[in-house]
């Protein structure tokens, strides 16, 4: 979220106090009443989206780790395939060492 994003979710913060106000007071609510009504109701909305907000980052479903995620998986599998054009394109001799000196097979040739 930008600064200016930020500065027009406050002011519509700000906006829905005035108009919970001004609608309470229309509902026959009067000065202090309406006012109290519309702080709790402002503070009860403000407090479940700071809620969901909370949930999001616990449970690691934010946007920026949503794009790590499929960056990360998208890396891993242009790595994969292209250590597998590399392992493909050496000569059976040099597979055959290269996997000896990993470990993905032993000295006498068994996988």
């Amino acid at each position: 979220m930008t600064k200016g994003q930020s500065l027009l979710v406050g002011l519509a913060v700000f906006g829905l106090g005035a108009a919970g106000y001004a609608l309470l007071q229309l509902g026959g609510f009067e000065g202090f009443s309406a006012g109290i009504a519309a702080s709790a109701l402002l503070m009860l909305l403000v407090l479940g989206w700071t809620a969901t907000y909370l949930v999001r980052a616990v449970g690691g479903n934010m946007t920026y780790m949503q794009q790590r995620r499929t960056y990360r998986d998208a890396y891993d599998a242009y790595t994969s395939e292209e250590l597998e054009k590399k392992f493909a394109a050496l000569s059976p001799e040099d597979q055959e060492r290269l996997l000896r000196e990993t470990g993905q097979i032993s000295e006498g040739g068994e996988a």
